[in-house]
């Protein structure tokens, strides 16, 4: 992604070691709820930088997951959510129509692909 990002969410399925690595060596904040049974890697008193997954799961563990996703931002994922409705519904509408594998196998081929399965649909975009 080109440009500046200060804060990436994403849900329970982004709770990932390595995502929260390459956000943090580009400078990027990250509100991606641990699971359930999450545990903490890296306890606090090791030398180490706090690794920012456990410093969100120690949060969660002092005031409560409702309010961590509040204060970090996380809250704001799910009204997002409710604007891109419209493009949620428009990828469920491409896998119906057309299956959720693309047939072809280079990237250009690929892309065209899917350009003209988004030109087919375009008519029917209002009646949903």
């Amino acid at each position: 992604v080109e440009g500046e990002i200060a804060q990436v969410s994403g849900d329970g399925a982004y709770d990932k070691y390595k995502c929260y690595e390459t956000a943090h060596q580009r400078g990027i904040k990250t509100t991606i709820p641990p699971r359930k049974n999450a545990v903490i890697r890296q306890h606090g008193n090791c030398k180490a930088l706090p690794h920012p997954r456990d410093e969100n799961l120690r949060r969660i563990r002092k005031i409560g997951r409702k309010k961590w996703k509040h204060e970090s931002g996380y809250h704001r994922r799910s009204l997002s959510v409710c604007a891109a409705f419209r493009r949620k519904t428009t990828m469920f509408r491409l896998k119906v129509l057309f299956g959720g594998k693309l047939r072809r196998r280079s990237f250009d081929n690929q892309a065209v692909e899917l350009f003209i399965q988004c030109a087919m649909q375009e008519p029917h975009d209002t009646e949903w």
